[in-house]
């Protein structure tokens, strides 16, 4: 007779809400967002703590497998493990309270403001812009909800004809679904949408914000994004 407890059994799923569950970490995580590899130090000044925590508890995160380390010479840089722990840290996101204080200066709410309008998830869009894009690709039937969330022939074929190139031969989804956290709705992710991303930076449809993850539509890409999955200027404006 089997009188192993059933906690016993299956993903330790309570080691990484453990992980999570400190807020230190999970504001480096949430900061790591942005795709970048980040040093102990700058994570520390991030999060408000010293170093010596910060060393602490990147050590934790990266023996958790959340975190990847990266070393060029005497200098340590961390960073996510991968676009499947992106999506999960905005999917938590998502789900939890917004704790954040009210702005207190013009600039401080103009940075959430672009936050919440555009922004990079990892290497895919988000925010107002990434879900009206996703949102649009399925209305057009380029992407298909019927079996969960897939590319069409068409959505295929039409990647094909703006010149996006999807990598292939990995183990990354194609297409996925990721819950973005300021909309509370669904925005494209996956080797697809990491590739749309891509391909809106090289063609000029968005620029970087200062040092942010927010991103401006510029005015080439209200023009392609109005031409090709018909989006109002009005949306992808920010002001």
């Amino acid at each position: 007779m089997n009188t192993r407890p059933a906690h016993a059994a299956g993903p330790d799923l309570a080691s990484v809400a453990r992980l999570l569950a400190d807020g230190t970490r999970a504001a480096f995580c949430l900061a790591l967002l942005d795709g970048r590899a980040w040093t102990a130090t700058e994570l520390a000044r991030h999060a408000g703590v010293a170093p010596s925590t910060a060393t602490e508890h990147l050590h934790a995160l990266v023996r958790g497998n959340l975190l990847a380390e990266e070393r060029q010479g005497r200098h340590r840089y961390v960073r996510l493990a991968g676009p499947h722990v992106a999506e999960l840290i905005e999917s938590l996101a998502a789900l939890a309270p917004d704790r954040a204080p009210a702005p207190r200066s013009l600039s401080a709410a103009g940075r959430r403001q672009a936050l919440a309008h555009a922004r990079t998830c990892y290497d895919h869009l988000a925010g107002t812009v990434g879900v009206a894009i996703t949102d649009a690709m399925t209305e057009g039937r380029l992407l298909d909800l019927d079996h969960g969330l897939g590319l069409t022939g068409a959505g295929a074929a039409w990647l094909d004809e703006l010149g996006v190139t999807v990598p292939t031969g990995t183990r990354r989804p194609s297409v996925r679904s990721c819950l973005d956290w300021t909309e509370r709705r669904p925005h494209l992710a996956g080797a697809v949408g990491a590739a749309l991303c891509r391909h809106a930076f090289d063609a000029g449809w968005i620029t970087p914000i200062g040092t942010t993850r927010a991103v401006a539509v510029t005015a080439v890409g209200r023009q392609a994004l109005r031409h090709h999955l018909g989006l109002s200027d009005a949306l992808l404006s920010r002001e």
